[in-house]
């Protein structure tokens, strides 16, 4: 039965090769979402080995952060925007996750994430979790989590109120937009604990800085660390 099925895969990958969700190229044997070139030229943050870094400064006098990072800069008109839209608006979770497992395997190679005791992923309004039928950074978080060998926690914190989109907000329509937007409903379980919040994309920070300052006004003795799968070279100051 396993030769048959073995047989299946391979009639159905002549005809319907993966295809990398950065160029389109066909992948070839043993690459997974994203082929070897894009991965050699992604435009990587190198943020996540930086104990002092831009989205670190990003936080600094608005949230106390252990530690904050984004993997990849938010590049407009690139294969990688397309790739995060994919996932966001066009049902490819399995991408989410394997980006996840990408970020995961560098954040548990710096070293300065090893005191993590739990990822949580920023939640979605249930109606926007409805009508898109999952939450991208749970998938995120959850292939961070792997790297990490930690538990993802997907029930304590949860969206009360279901805000309009961020983009073509002002900075401060945007603040203004999460405000209140989050509540912890389980904060004994987050009690005493590192915390590593997770999003896809990160530009003004208002939403990531929200729910991170609901989780620490819910839960004083809680330690919190950000960790953005995309980033926004512009509203982090960083020339390319």
């Amino acid at each position: 039965m396993s030769i048959l099925n073995e047989l299946l895969r391979d009639v159905v990958s002549l005809f319907f090769p993966a295809r990398c969700a950065v160029c389109g190229e066909p992948l070839s044997a043993g690459e997974r979402c994203v082929c070897t070139l894009c991965r050699a030229t992604a435009p990587l943050t190198g943020y996540w080995r930086e104990a002092d870094n831009p989205v670190v400064r990003k936080c600094w006098g608005l949230l106390p952060v252990v530690q904050a990072s984004g993997f990849l800069f938010f590049v407009h008109g690139s294969g990688w925007r397309q790739l995060i839209h994919g996932f966001k608006y066009r049902g490819s979770w399995r991408t989410a996750r394997e980006m996840g497992e990408w970020y995961g395997r560098y954040l548990r190679e710096s070293g300065l994430y090893d005191d993590v005791e739990c990822v949580v992923p920023l939640p979605l309004h249930p109606f926007k979790r409805c009508r898109r039928g999952y939450n991208q950074s749970e998938y995120i978080a959850e292939g961070i989590a792997h790297q990490l060998g930690v538990p993802v926690d997907r029930r304590s914190v949860f969206r009360r109120r279901n805000t309009a989109s961020q983009a073509r907000k002002s900075h401060r329509e945007r603040a203004g937009n999460v405000e209140g937007a989050f509540a912890v409903r389980h904060p004994e379980r987050l009690a005493g604990r590192h915390v590593l919040l997770v999003d896809d994309v990160m530009t003004t920070g208002s939403t990531l800085l929200s729910c991170a300052g609901e989780i620490l006004r819910a839960v004083p003795d809680c330690r919190i660390s950000l960790a953005a799968l995309a980033v926004s070279r512009r509203e982090l100051g960083v020339k390319p």
